[in-house]
């Protein structure tokens, strides 16, 4: 199970369809409150990403393409969370082919093919999420943290987690069912994978290609959020990326505006997608 990516769609196919690219802890076990929120408005795409510690964001996006195609999805909005926005950036690079193809979302670009065996967006959320991390010393410590922290260490946070989330997801009882679940998997394995994530956000520029992408882009994100310092990122989307159309705060929400207010940030979503 952690060596390969893996894929599950909800909904018919006759829906829209929004793709969940998963932050740091690369699963799907935080986002059934969302999902619930969504049913029936949008055909709903979860992907959960394998423990590996080799791949580079190249590699994920080439295996999250695939594994979109093999279940016979060419087109849809991504929904990238934290880090799961690298992933997001990764693609479209991917799609479009390197800063010299056309720019992304334009007709006639390598996106707008679908028919030549590649996925093409319709748009881009970043939910959390970010372009180049805006604080890097932050982002070391993470590294220097996750990096250091033993399985004890893990296992304490977890207990302590658990009684925490009766409180955090108490808008979301779907995802406050799960937290059991989301906790059996962090694992000293799972810690290590996401230890190499943090590694892959240190060294990753994504700039370029959000300066050339002109699909729809928005950006989302909740007010209560210390691992994302977000002032600085709907400033540089609104002056550098030609495709950013909004950008919207949730106040009582915290990093993972997706799981802590899951029927608030739904509705901003679905609306978004629901824009010409």
């Amino acid at each position: 199970m952690s060596e390969e990516l893996q894929v599950r769609v909800h909904g018919p196919a006759g829906l829209p369809t929004l793709i969940y690219f998963p932050g740091l802890h690369g699963d799907w076990t935080l986002i059934s409150s969302f999902r619930a929120a969504v049913a029936g408005r949008a055909r709903f795409v979860e992907i959960t990403y394998p423990r590996t510690v080799d791949w580079s964001l190249a590699d994920y996006a080439a295996a999250v393409e695939a594994g979109l195609l093999k279940h016979g999805i060419e087109h849809g909005w991504v929904l990238a969370e934290s880090f799961g926005s690298q992933v997001a950036w990764a693609l479209l690079g991917r799609i479009a082919g390197g800063p010299n193809e056309a720019p992304l979302g334009v007709p006639g670009g390598a996106n707008a093919d679908a028919s030549a065996g590649r996925f093409r967006a319709d748009g881009l959320v970043l939910a959390g999420g970010f372009v180049r991390y805006p604080v890097m010393w932050l982002l070391r410590l993470g590294r220097a943290v996750c990096g250091g922290i033993s399985l004890r260490w893990i296992t304490g946070i977890l207990v302590t987690y658990a009684k925490y989330a009766r409180f955090r997801h108490r808008h979301a009882p779907e995802t406050l069912a799960n937290i059991s679940e989301f906790i059996a998997r962090r694992t000293e394995t799972d810690r290590r994978a996401m230890e190499h994530r943090l590694r892959l956000i240190t060294s990753y520029d994504p700039r370029p290609t959000a300066r050339q992408t002109t699909l729809p882009v928005y950006w989302l994100t909740g007010a209560l959020d210390p691992i994302v310092p977000w002032p600085s990122i709907r400033p540089w989307l609104k002056r550098h990326c030609p495709g950013y159309r909004d950008g919207r705060v949730i106040w009582r929400a915290d990093h993972n505006v997706l799981s802590t207010e899951p029927r608030a940030a739904a509705a901003v979503i679905l609306d978004w997608m629901a824009t010409p």
